[in-house]
């Protein structure tokens, strides 16, 4: 329990945000608690938590909290003659008062937005558009009302959800403050969608897809290079293709299969059922999905599961979040790939573990 004199800098803040998120500083401010769905076979995210709808109150209370904490470093600030900027002898200052902040867990989150200019932020946890639209959109306007510095809100969501609301919700959503939407895709092939109990099929990617561009989101959309192991490596590839073509995000980003600890996949792989791909062959199956991809999206890299290096030891592909522009810079992808397939490709150890 904080004490009486932190309780009103007392806020929740969940474990889990896109890799782009944490590059920019992101303000993580938590919706939901945990997936309503965590049923899909490659993740290890919320298998022990159960999901809950936040009260909106609650919501609010989260917000108000972090906007104290905002305002008193703020102050002192001021006091220290720095103007209200927000620096590091503010923060020193505000945890000598209050040394509770010591083991505060969202104090150094607020510390570092702030410091990076407090202009995104990501709502948690892995799929906010399931609330009630009226309750998210009055929680979003009050998300931008109190820190207007706000350039970009996201969140994560399912397929399945955005294409089971109303083009008016969405729309009215967008139009509250929420600007870009992350959805694992994983894979465009049904059988492999089955398999993975992503709960999705093919064309609901493209229907939640669709209408989520339609509403005038920024979609990201991830996809596993390598989850069909040899067996689906054809059909994953072009599937995934197909599918990411007939949405046409903003973004696509390759996140690689790597079967985690306490999976059934982990288990599928070490009993032979799932024959994982070896480095040359994932390479393989990213050129065919390329090769096959019609967009004018943003196909992106950013991860360190994409780690493929060319003949002189250095990273195939740009780790930044703003990847590359499709068709313009197609051929380039294609040539690094070809690049790749001349190296001596090994799955790193951290791979492994």
């Amino acid at each position: 329990m904080p004490s009486l004199s932190t309780r009103k800098y007392d806020f929740e803040t969940g474990v889990y945000r896109p890799p782009s998120e944490g590059g920019s500083y992101s303000l993580l401010v938590r919706f939901t608690r945990n997936c309503p769905w965590n049923r899909c076979e490659f993740c290890a995210m919320y298998k022990t938590e159960k999901f809950e709808l936040r009260p909106l109150e609650e919501i609010k209370g989260d917000i108000d909290a972090i906007a104290a904490l905002c305002n008193d470093l703020r102050e002192l600030s001021r006091k220290n003659g720095q103007g209200g900027t927000v620096t590091h002898e503010a923060a020193v200052a505000l945890i000598g008062r209050y040394p509770e902040l010591n083991n505060h867990h969202g104090f150094a989150m607020v510390y570092h937005w702030l410091m990076s200019g407090g202009k995104t932020a990501f709502i948690q946890d892995a799929n906010s558009l399931i609330m009630p639209p009226d309750q998210l959109i009055e929680a979003l306007r009050h998300l931008r009302a109190t820190f207007p510095s706000l350039t970009r809100v996201t969140s994560y969501a399912r397929s399945k959800t955005l294409a089971q609301r109303r083009p008016e919700e969405l729309a009215a959503i967008r139009e509250a403050g929420m600007d870009r939407l992350h959805v694992g895709l994983e894979t465009g092939d049904d059988t492999l969608l089955k398999r993975m109990k992503k709960g999705v099929t093919a064309q609901g990617h493209i229907e939640g897809g669709q209408k989520a561009m339609a509403a005038g989101f920024q979609l990201s959309e991830y996809w596993m290079p390598g989850l069909g192991g040899k067996e689906f490596s054809e059909a994953h590839a072009l599937n995934t293709a197909r599918t990411l073509s007939a949405i046409n995000p903003h973004y696509i980003r390759s996140r690689p299969f790597n079967p985690l600890p306490g999976t059934s996949l982990e288990t599928a792989v070490a009993e032979g059922s799932l024959q994982m791909l070896t480095p040359r062959e994932q390479l393989l199956e990213l050129q065919q999905m390329i090769e096959a991809l019609t967009v004018t999206s943003r196909v992106c890299f950013d991860h360190a599961a994409n780690y493929w290096t060319d003949r002189r030891g250095d990273l195939l592909f740009t780790h930044g979040y703003e990847g590359y522009k499709f068709p313009e810079e197609k051929p380039k992808v294609l040539a690094r790939i070809a690049e790749g397939l001349q190296s001596d490709l090994r799955r790193p150890a951290f791979l492994n573990l």
